[in-house]
């Protein structure tokens, strides 16, 4: 190969030295077939070679029989055009190995392919939407210059793609930003030394960024422009088709276009425009710089439902994508309940939670029968002009104007009217006068219902992962959702959508990763995605009630085809909420965005299901966010970063053990006399801490892998071995087992017990042993299984002839594993039970004291105080400080329990229902202390600090460095949460009118 170089190109030019004899073989093969012609086969020919303009590179990699075949194609393709009076012919050709590829098909400049065989997606999903470098493949693609022959004004354009074969394909930290260490040994042999300053300049932002890189380039000396993109491998999919489609909308072509891959992970991606003729330069110029703006929101969502309505220029990537997220949106909120559904809530007694929970169920099904994806999706496709009148309702609030940027210009780049933004009667009437039936009216209703309540977006961010929403939550329902949250965050990324809901502003929660095993999960799973996501965060907000922080909760539900992206959606619902609360903290355009909250936010997470290995990656990226609480921004994290491991402390099970304990106590019982049947098993946090610390005999486990059961107490000492080694009951030596014992696993099938009963499956005997006569016991402590696992359609099987519960005593630690009219039925069977707001909370105690020590210390003191060193050893400050959090919960916990048993004996109100009446008499006793001067009170507001802040932070550092380094808001919230939970602990839920004056006089004398 020879190469030669000029003054503007990407790489050296391909010349291909034997081309003339390449070609006389190709003439030599076609003259032996007799298809064409003798006589013009050499015209065909030099035609393919001279006039079509096919970049060298082509001729290079093909042999001239593989050549000859792609002539003759031509050739045959431009007979029945003849033959057909066709206008265009279609030629697609392919040839792949294992570590190559050519296609090469027709194509018109600046018009997407809508029909036919869609090379480049094939080309995306093949060779590019790879996250392993060792897999990589880099790309080279060329527009014919001229056309396939007399007759047919048709250009060609050919991919060619080769593996990678990377200079160093395991780079270290260092080599790992040198782009001659990490690039593909034919890319540097081809490159400019332009091109490797561009590409090395991009790549050194791409390893720092979590979004993509994108940079525009004018050749001056033949007006062509450059777009350069650079971003994380696997992180985006279908990216290069879409590319394609967005410049062809705004009337571009790419004469030459180039995918380089790094063994650092890196991508880049290079574009090259040509000043197309039906436009001038100065509209040339702004489509390039309008390609390059909404590169990234189309990274974002690179492909969706309505992606045909963008190819074929109906709607812009703008309209596609808002009317993308609506649709989602539309999934979850869309009122189809009805007006029946709302006249029997009001005819119900709401305070009869059997009544609830019998609407409740009505309320699932009703969703599942009226309105699926697919009709709102329908409805969509059948409005694209309503989709722009509320895209642009939208695009008018939330679009940061300035003198350079048009708001969203149109194929003929054409402003919209700022000067007279439509009016929400305005939309109304538009709704109202274009739709044909109600179900389309219903659905565009809900989109303007989300344009009204979306108070700030990075929708218009130049550099974004995901979409963020931050939402006023009045547009829930209050009939569905009677506690209106304080916020909700609505998340939409290419693998996952998402929310977060909290009940207060400063808040914390865990981040529950849902997967989904099969297709009919997956849509069980997105229809309770939000009223899930609700419930959690409302028991947490009810669990928080003696801490800080107020209950929140945030999901991440992944798209089925997305199953095993598990952490790049994680990494993107961060970065992006973080875009929403980092207004105004870092300089620079990233946080440019309309914000119609005014308040400063604060929100802290914490590990669920599929994130626990996620925080400290979380943490680590909020201080490269340069965010100020960076430290406190996760708990749960590993003790090289300060965090509190709840599984090592056992700080979930201390309180839910209180429980039992306090039981016990008051029944005069001892520990070591009752049996225990436990669901959640020794691998898990919560179950394996109970058997580590509990003495009773438990006689039955149900864990992931099966059902293990012993009548006589399942051997102690091996479900030490088991808990400590944190594995299943498979694991469990079955040498060990008593007399009448056994063991089902759930891939197990027609298993006789050794009562004689027949298990036909062990996967619904594991799913339903709760309910088995079998797991009867003295203590039930649920550690584990999924919500609403005992409800009010099989309770009675907890309930034997007589009217008595099969459990004296339950102490739910599991969240939401018992429905609320479940519990008061158990209650009323004689069962002495504390539900999981009461009992599940030494996790969320523990966090909250976590967090107060990042926001207290400052960064060198947290890093030598509470973060493992070098060594791996910890302070001695740190293990104190663990013990005063240990004692902090066994405190939080035996208050509340007293508070409840009291009333309880009191009122003979079921202990569940207190715990309600509880939780929202502090919460609204915070609420109302806020609205007080009480914090103004010098005085009062010390003496609160004092006695609510740890005594070791407060002989470490001091009050008044505590009260300089932590926020204002998050000490606001500790003097309102101490008062309020000591007063109702104290005084109960329906306190005197003058019993907080007698309750404070204290603290002023």
């Amino acid at each position: 190969m020879t190469v030669t170089l000029t003054q503007h190109s990407d790489y050296s030019i391909n010349v291909f030295k034997d081309k003339k004899e390449h070609m006389d073989k190709v003439a030599e093969i076609l003259n032996s077939q007799g298809y064409i012609p003798i006589n013009l086969v050499l015209a065909e020919v030099e035609w393919f070679y001279d006039n079509l303009g096919m970049d060298d590179m082509y001729f290079m990699m093909q042999e001239p029989s593989v050549v000859a075949s792609h002539v003759l194609g031509i050739y045959a393709a431009s007979l029945n055009g003849i033959c057909s009076n066709k206008q265009h012919i279609n030629i697609n050709f392919d040839k792949t190995d294992d570590n190559s590829a050519v296609f090469i098909h027709t194509s018109t400049p600046g018009v997407s392919q809508i029909e036919g065989p869609q090379q480049e997606q094939i080309i995306d999903r093949k060779y590019l939407d790879i996250s392993s470098p060792s897999l990589s493949y880099r790309l080279e693609s060329y527009r014919s210059t001229g056309t396939v022959s007399k007759r047919f004004a048709t250009s060609v354009r050919a991919y060619f793609i080769n593996k990678c074969n990377f200079v160093n394909p395991s780079p270290n930290e260092t080599e790992s930003r040198d782009i001659t260490k990490v690039a593909d040994k034919i890319f540097l042999a081809k490159a400019t030394k332009t091109t490797l300053e561009r590409y090395q300049s991009l790549m050194n932002m791409a390893i720092e960024r979590a979004g993509p890189v994108i940079n525009n380039y004018l050749e001056e000396t033949n007006k062509e422009f450059k777009v350069l993109i650079a971003y994380r491998q696997g992180s985006t999919n279908e990216y290069f088709s879409g590319l394609s489609d967005l410049y062809h909308y705004y009337g571009l072509y790419s004469q030459r276009k180039f995918v380089e891959q790094f063994s650092n992970g890196i991508t880049i991606v290079s574009l090259n425009f040509a000043q197309p003729k039906t436009q001038n330069f100065d509209d040339f110029v702004e489509s390039v710089e309008q390609v390059s703006r909404e590169a990234s929101l189309l990274y974002c969502i690179p492909n969706t439902p309505l992606q045909n309505l963008f190819k074929k220029g109906v709607l812009s990537l703008q309209e596609t994508i808002y009317a993308y997220v609506c649709w989602l949106f539309s999934q979850h909120f869309l009122n189809r309940l009805g007006n029946e559904y709302s006249s029997l809530n009001a005819i119900l007694d709401i305070n009869n939670s059997e009544s609830q929970e019998i609407l409740n169920s009505i309320k699932k099904r009703l969703r599942q029968e009226t309105f699926t994806s697919e009709a709102i999706l329908n409805v969509i496709q059948s409005q694209p002009n309503m989709i722009k009148i509320l895209y642009r309702h939208f695009a008018v609030t939330h679009y940061i104007h300035t003198k350079s940027n048009r708001l969203q210009p149109s194929r003929s780049l054409v402003r919209i009217n700022e000067a007279n933004p439509l009016s929400d009667s305005d939309i109304e009437n538009e709704i109202n006068a274009v739709t044909k039936n109600n179900s389309e009216q219903l659905v565009m209703n809900c989109f303007h219902t989300f344009n009204k309540h979306v108070l700030k977006t990075n929708f218009y961010q130049l550099t974004k992962v995901a979409l963020s929403f931050r939402m006023d939550p009045g547009f829930l329902s209050t009939i569905e959702y009677p506690e209106l949250p304080y916020g909700v965050f609505f998340i939409v990324g290419a693998e996952f959508r998402g929310f977060h809901v909290r009940f207060q502003d400063v808040s914390r929660g865990g981040i529950r990763i849902i997967r989904s095993r099969t297709h009919e999960a997956y849509i069980s799973n997105m229809r309770t995605l939000f009223d899930e996501n609700y419930s959690l965060a409302l028991t947490q907000h009810r669990k928080n009630k003696d801490i800080p922080e107020g209950g929140s909760k945030g999901t991440v539900f992944l798209n089925y085809e997305n199953q095993q992206k598990p952490f790049v959606a994680f990494e993107k619902y961060v970065d992006s909420i973080l875009d929403l609360i980092l207004i105004g903290e870092t300089p620079g355009i990233k946080n440019k965005i309309v914000d119609l909250h005014k308040k400063p936010e604060i929100l802290f997470f914490g590990p669920d299901e599929g994130s626990a290995g996620y925080m400290d990656w979380a943490s680590k990226h909020a201080l490269h966010r340069k965010a100020s609480f960076w430290k406190a921004f996760t708990t749960g994290k590993s003790q090289t970063m300060g965090g509190i491991p709840h599984d090592k402390y056992a700080m979930t099970t201390t309180s839910v053990h209180q429980y039992m304990l306090g039981i016990l106590a008051k029944n005069q019982v001892d520990e070591s006399n009752i049996t225990k049947f436990q669901t959640g098993g020794p691998d898990g946090d919560l179950g394996s801490n109970e058997i580590l610390i509990s003495k009773d005999k438990t006689t039955s486990i149900v864990d992931g892998s099966g059902v293990l059961h012993d009548p006589n107490g399942i051997n102690r000492e091996e479900l030490t071995r088991l808990a400590e080694a944190r594995v299943m009951i498979l694991e469990f030596d079955m040498s060990k087992l008593g007399k009448g014992g056994f063991r089902v696993l759930v891939e197990d099938t027609n298993v006789t017990l050794p009562d004689g009963s027949l298990v036909k499956s062990g996967m619904d005997f594991r799913n339903n042993f709760h309910l088995n006569h079998l797991s009867t016991a003295t203590a039930f402590v649920p550690c584990g299984g999924r919500p609403e696992s005992i409800d009010v359609n099989n309770v009675s099987k907890l309930i034997d002839s007589e009217g008595n519960s099969r459990f004296k005593y339950i102490v739910e630690g599991a969240n939401l594993f018992i429905t609320q009219q479940a519990r008061i039925s158990l209650e009323k069977a004689g069962a002495i039970l504390f539900k999981d707001a009461s009992a599940n909370k030494g996790g969320v105690t523990s966090s909250s004291l976590e967090v107060l020590a990042a926001l207290a210390l400052s960064d060198s003191d947290h890093k030598v105080l509470m973060c493992k060193n070098e060594n791996g050893e910890i302070s001695e400050f740190y293990s104190d400080y663990v013990k005063e959090v240990s004692q902090t919960i066994k405190d939080n916990a035996k208050n509340e329990f007293e508070c409840i048993w009291r009333e309880s004996q009191k009122c003979n109100t079921p202990k569940c229902v207190l715990t309600d009446e509880i939780s929202k008499a502090i919460v609204s006793m915070r609420a109302h202390i806020e609205t007080t001067n009480l914090w103004e009170n010098k005085q009062l507001r010390e003496s609160v600090l004092s006695k609510a802040l740890p005594k070791l932070l407060l002989s470490k550092i001091g009050l008044e460095k505590l009260v300089e380094n932590i926020p204002d808001q998050y000490l606001k919230a500790i003097f309102g949460a101490k008062l309020a939970s000591e007063f109702i602990y104290e005084y109960g839920a329906s306190p005197s009118q003058f019993a907080f004056f007698e309750y404070i006089k204290p603290y002023f004398f």
